[in-house]
């Protein structure tokens, strides 16, 4: 029996963990700077990244890797997140019409990815992320600053600055996914660390849109649990 084992997912801007024990899964995330977690022994971390390794040193011989997932169709190109979501979305979400599995991943990146109901990648889109956005117009611009507080706003034209970047952002990023996501054809499943936020703007039918902020995570303890 399984129990009691730790997962690491790298990402852009902060740590993605999960601890599986007992058949109960439990996640949470921290900034790349924080020490590790003191119940966590990094020499038995499963782990995987996507970006810039952390200041602890990590077992190479415990590493996911793209080409490890078994998906038709999958790169070996494709980011691990991308994959893990993939196979999680497989094996979780139910779908009895067999209808195409849409993923938007809201991280630093917007990563959208389509896979068939045979666990078949069809292939995806790559957008700037909500923070992303928001954190380069500040950078290329003289007075445009990243919002203090993050509600969505409910007019479509706004006079308070701050409201119209909100607005805009979101638009782009809510919009991208409304022209690909076909409620007839797809379920959309959105996850990371803004999907929550940026769900509520997603005006569509809600029976075809499920959140899981914890996807991926999800991905890597399956992945491993079907190893044993």
């Amino acid at each position: 029996m399984v129990s009691n084992i730790n997962f690491l997912l790298v990402g852009n801007s902060r740590l993605h963990w999960a601890n599986y024990s007992q058949n109960q899964s439990k996640f949470f995330h921290t900034k790349k700077e924080q020490k590790v977690p003191e119940d966590v022994d990094v020499n038995q971390l499963i782990w995987a990244s996507v970006g810039k390794f952390p200041n602890f040193s990590l077992n190479e011989e415990n590493e996911i890797k793209t080409k490890d997932i078994q998906l038709s169709n999958l790169p070996d190109y494709f980011g691990i997140d991308r994959a893990l979501a993939c196979l999680a979305a497989l094996n979780t979400i139910e779908n009895p019409f067999k209808k195409d599995l849409l993923i938007a991943d809201f991280g630093t990146i917007l990563s959208i990815t389509k896979l068939n109901s045979n666990g078949s990648i069809l292939g995806g889109q790559l957008i700037p992320g909500f923070l992303t956005q928001l954190k380069s117009m500040e950078q290329n611009t003289k007075n445009l600053k990243v919002p203090k507080k993050f509600e969505i706003p409910t007019k479509d034209f706004l006079i308070n600055t701050e409201d119209a970047i909100l607005k805009g952002v979101i638009n782009s990023l809510t919009s991208v996914i409304k022209s690909s996501f076909n409620p007839l054809k797809d379920i959309l499943i959105t996850c990371g660390g803004d999907s929550q936020f940026l769900t509520k703007s997603l005006e569509t039918n809600k029976k075809n849109i499920i959140n899981a902020p914890n996807l991926v995570m999800e991905g890597m303890i399956i992945h491993y649990l079907s190893l044993k």
